[in-house]
């Protein structure tokens, strides 16, 4: 293997020899040579430097460069984050070599969660792909411009189950099932990672947030989770344990208390599940600021007892804090932490670096300085036709009356709607080194879609909102929303006039990307009042209406649904969303998105997933009873269901066929369909299996997930899709907290969504 070391550090090691031939490779990358290896460097340092190479230090504003330069002099600083380009990151490295005792390099980390500098669908709108391919492209395109920045880790994937739609973080994670959310989980993970962390153009990942953090009360981010071990195990858990098997080197630690501990003072959590029962061997980092929260959530009376606590229940790495360099060193002097304990949080920091390659070549993610691009930004850097492709992959058709759509590029098009022409919130949530002014709208999009052919008419609309503190609330750290200080009428009557004109209107509403993000809970999921007043007066007008929702959790779109002969679920599509969404409009691409979350009819209805629990007094849609779990002012069930998504053709499903009546312990047995494009265009569509337990020791969901597979069929093409179901499929944890198959029957649906569906069953011996 060709190592390439910078000027910079060849000089440094100059001046170092001993150092040059023991810190600095090529070492071997096994696990017994970086145990040894870490072992003799922690043997050579301080307990100064073995905290703070505990440190994880955020460029900003509390701290500038010029600060972060004398604490890596020091020997401070273990990692940063938030600095995102080539030179910046060369010359903090080169700062270490030169300027450190030990040179112990650093690593760079950042928020790289659906793409770097080309956006992808959100993560919620990868998950409506069904598609485990589009996510690992995601990820190998993600981490292949991570690393080509410089980077060496990332804080993703979210695999944070959530059923809370007014969460904003649900825009980071992959829906509402747990099956679903470990596939996505496990494939990004992989993707990212490749063979090695080490390999140039592969970073580590940094799962998060763990544990249960997408539970928290009444969707308000930050809150409490208070759950038994059993919906834990079955329902929560699964997914980070799915994406530290598939390798990840990094946990980072939620912020939520689990009932009743903090996650960050959690050593259940962190030691006897995450390294006793699950031999995670990885790093964990508390996530921004939580080892000082811990404060405030009443688990420590000052800062000293949060750092200890923090330690001893295994924290390794520290946030954004100066906590651990303050008071660990006051700690071990009087007992109250060990050396040991602080020889182990170091140490899981070295395992990593050297993992990533970090001391084999310090600049093994930056490469020499020449090559370092002119222009960070440069259109040359992106990946334009992946995130065209996933993007399309990622939206769900939820209604189209009459074939409403796909629309003709040779008609006049009216193009409505605040978000119509938002570079910025296309990208949607945590799009990283993302540029606003690279992404393409879907006015962008429809105009080159329909050039020479048709005509687009185009009129803002409305406002997303004209409620003044939240228009202030999304530009709060950047100027986020355009507001347009024209009176809402004034907007109104130039979108009608627009309108009039044309054959047929698409309006492009939804949340501005501020309004589905961390700190972004929201009690109220319906469209914005200055939107609804847009959507009333558009229908108004008589002429066919498509509704194109641009939005980062399930909404509330009942009024919406009825007003609309065409609705497309388009999430925040990212850098290639417009070009992608026409796309889809015009018919260039057949929708084939499944929707990862139940959308419920109001709010008074959350939670509502579709794997719920049965009741002693179930409700019958057919046969209605008083006395039955159900609301009496509302329709029981979701707007539209989990694995719900239309497409320009039909596809039916035969009945279930079952290779067997029964299942042998610790055997298998398969069950089938065979799937007819029964319409006139060719397509793909997601089949999807779900398992029942009808009669077990505790009860369990009216139904679970259990595999899926996406495929493609011409008009009139039959496929015969087959599962294969063994035993892990039917485990539960019980009321013993036992992972256990139980014997007993077991029924089977297979269909395109969670409700319409084809049913067989078996039994297990």
């Amino acid at each position: 293997m060709k190592w390439i070391y910078s000027v910079s550090l060849a000089v440094s090691l100059a001046m170092q020899p001993a150092f040059a031939e023991t810190l600095f490779g090529p070492h071997p990358m096994t696990e017994q040579a970086r145990d040894a290896f870490v072992d003799q460097l922690l043997s050579k340092m301080t307990l100064d430097e073995k905290i703070g190479q505990m440190r994880l230090i955020s460029v900003g504003p509390d701290t500038p460069k010029e600060a972060i330069r004398d604490m890596i002099q020091h020997g401070q600083v273990g990692a940063i984050f938030n600095t995102v380009t080539r030179p910046d990151i060369r010359a903090m490295q080169d700062q270490v070599m030169q300027l450190s005792r030990l040179k112990i390099p650093l690593f760079f980390a950042y928020d790289v969660v659906h793409g770097q500098r080309t956006i992808f669908p959100i993560p919620l709108g990868l998950a409506a792909s069904w598609d485990v391919d589009a996510v690992a492209e995601v990820g190998r395109v993600s981490a292949y411009e991570a690393a080509d920045d410089g980077l060496n880790m990332t804080w993703a994937p979210m695999v944070d189950v959530t059923r809370e739609p007014r969460w904003g973080r649900v825009s980071e994670g992959f829906g509402e099932d747990t099956w679903l959310t470990a596939q996505m989980g496990r494939a990004m993970v992989k993707a990212m990672q490749g063979n090695s962390a080490a390999d140039r153009y592969n970073i580590m990942t940094s799962v998060k947030h763990f544990a249960a953090y997408g539970a928290v009360e009444g969707g308000r981010d930050y809150n409490t989770v208070d759950m038994s071990p059993q919906r834990l195990f079955q329902d929560y858990l699964p997914p980070y344990k799915a994406s530290l098997d598939a390798g990840s080197g990094g946990v980072m630690v939620a912020l939520n208390s689990l009932n009743g501990v903090p996650a960050t003072a959690d050593s259940w959590l962190l030691k006897d599940v995450l390294r006793g029962d699950w031999k995670f061997k990885g790093i964990t980092i508390s996530d921004h600021g939580a080892i000082k929260e811990l404060i405030k959530h009443g688990v420590a009376g000052d800062p000293q007892e949060a750092v200890r606590v923090a330690l001893k229940s295994g924290i390794d790495m520290s946030m954004s804090d100066e906590y651990y360099s303050k008071y660990l060193p006051g700690l071990v002097k009087s007992g109250a932490v060990s050396m040991a304990e602080i020889n182990d949080a170091a140490r899981h920091v070295l395992n990593v670096k050297y993992d990533m390659g970090l001391f084999n070549d310090p600049y093994s993610h930056l490469g020499p300085k020449a090559s370092d691009p002119q222009d960070t930004n440069a259109e040359s850097r992106l990946h334009r036709t992946e995130a065209r492709d996933v993007a399309r992959k990622s939206m769900v058709l939820l209604k189209n009356w009459r074939d409403t759509l796909p629309l003709k590029k040779e008609a006049t098009v009216a193009l409505i709607g605040p978000l119509a022409d938002s570079q910025r919130d296309i990208m949607g949530s945590w799009s990283a080194a993302g540029v606003a002014k690279q992404s393409i709208t879907l006015l962008q999009g429809m105009r080159s879609a329909m050039a020479g052919k048709g005509t687009v008419l185009y009129a803002k609309g409305a406002n997303v909102t004209d409620n003044a503190g939240v228009q202030a609330f999304l530009n709060q750290y950047e100027p986020a929303v355009s507001v347009d200080t024209r009176s809402p009428q004034a907007l109104i009557d130039e979108a009608v006039a627009q309108a009039k004109k044309a054959d047929v209107i698409v309006a492009a509403v939804g949340e501005a990307q501020g309004m589905a993000h961390e700190a972004s809970s929201r009690s109220d999921l319906s469209l914005p009042a200055s939107q609804q007043k847009l959507l009333a007066a558009l229908k108004a007008t008589g002429k066919p209406l498509v509704i194109v929702l641009m939005n980062g959790r399930p909404l509330t779109v009942v009024n919406e649904d009825r007003l609309a002969d065409a609705m497309l679920e388009t999430w925040f599509s990212g850098t290639e969303g417009g070009n992608a969404i026409a796309d889809v409009l015009f018919g260039d691409y057949n929708p084939s998105g499944k929707l990862p979350m139940s959308f419920p009819r109001s709010v008074g209805q959350i939670p509502i997933y579709y794997n719920h629990l049965p009741t002693g007094r179930p409700y019958n849609f057919a046969k209605p009873n008083k006395y039955t779990s159900h609301y009496y002012d509302a329709v029981n069930g979701p707007l539209y269901p989990f694995g719900y998504g239309l497409s320009y053709t039909r596809f039916t499903v035969s009945p279930v066929k079952m290779s067997a009546k029964t299942m042998p312990r610790n055997g298998t047995v398969e069950a089938s369909v065979t799937v007819t494009n029964t319409g006139k265009r060719d397509g793909a569509t997601v089949v999807q299996l779900y398992l029942n337990d009808p009669v077990a020791s505790i009860s369990r969901p009216v139904q679970e997930l259990r595999g899926f597979q996406r495929i493609m069929l011409k008009a009139g093409e039959s496929q015969t899709v087959r599962f294969k179901i063994d035993v892990d499929a039917l485990k539960f944890w019980n009321q013993k907290m036992q992972h256990v198959a139980e014997p007993g029957k077991f029924n089977v649906a297979i269909g395109l969504d969670s409700v319409r569906t084809q049913h067989g069953e078996f039994d297990y011996l």
